[in-house]
C-alpha cells in the first residue's frame, strides 16, 4: 500500500510526522514544487519523499489537506479518481450553496469521481495531530466516516498503526455529520481531544 499527502501546510506537515514516527514512506506534494518542500520533508523524517503531485497522486491512500477551494482543482489533476482511497482531512467553511447543499466530504466525493471517501483526521488540531497520539494508558481518537463501508477498514488500520484509536461513526450523513463543518457551524466532534483508553 502507497500513501500520499495532498497540501503541505500545518496539517499536511502534522500527518507527515504522524508517518514519519513510524518510518512509514508517504509522498507528500502541493502547489510548491518538490524542491521547495524537500527541506521541511527532510527535516520532519527520512521517510517523507517530496514529489509532484502527479507523482504523488500515483498512491493507493491520498490524505487531502488542502484548503476547500482547491479541491476542484485537484481534482482536475486525474481524468480518472477510481481505485484510490481519500482521506479527506479537511474543514470546509464555504457556504452550503457551494457545495450543492451537500456535507463537506460528500461534495469532495461527488468531485473525485469514482474514489473511495473516508472523512478522518479533522478533528485534531495541527499540533495535537503532529504529537504522539500514545499517552499513558491510551491512545488518541481518531474519527472516521465513509459513505463506503469497505473503504474505512483500510484507513482504520492505517489509524493504528500510526497509534491512534480509530472510531467509525458510519455515513457522512449520520455519526459522519458530527466531524463535519457546515457554513459557520462546526461538527461537535471537531477540536475534541479525545483518548480511549487500552482495554
Amino acid at each position: 500500500m502507497s500513501y500520499a499527502i495532498i497540501g503541505f501546510g500545518k496539517i499536511g506537515q502534522a500527518l507527515a510526522h504522524a508517518f514519519a514516527r513510524h518510518s512509514i514512506e508517504v509522498a507528500v506534494a502541493s502547489r510548491n514544487p518538490p524542491e521547495v518542500l524537500a527541506p521541511q520533508a527532510r527535516a520532519i523524517g527520512p521517510t517523507i519523499v517530496a514529489t509532484s503531485l502527479q507523482e504523488a497522486l500515483k498512491a493507493d491512500t491520498i490524505f487531502l489537506a488542502v484548503r476547500s477551494e482547491s479541491h476542484r482543482d485537484v481534482a482536475k489533476a486525474l481524468p480518472s479518481w477510481k481505485g484510490k482511497t481519500l482521506v479527506d482531512v479537511t474543514n470546509s467553511q464555504a457556504p452550503l450553496e457551494e457545495m450543492d447543499g451537500l456535507l463537506s466530504s460528500a461534495f469532495v466525493a461527488k468531485l473525485y469521481a469514482g474514489a473511495k471517501v473516508v472523512k478522518g483526521f479533522n478533528h485534531l488540531g495541527a499540533s495535537a495531530l503532529a504529537a504522539d497520539p500514545v499517552v499513558p494508558g491510551g491512545h488518541r481518537v481518531v474519527f472516521l466516516a465513509s459513505d463506503d463501508e469497505d473503504a474505512v477498514a483500510p484507513v482504520a488500520a492505517l489509524a493504528k498503526q500510526l497509534g491512534f484509536a480509530p472510531v467509525n461513526l458510519g455515513r457522512f450523513d449520520e455519526g459522519g455529520a458530527l466531524v463535519h463543518a457546515r457554513g459557520p457551524t462546526w461538527g461537535p466532534l471537531i477540536f475534541q481531544n479525545m483518548f480511549k483508553k487500552e482495554q
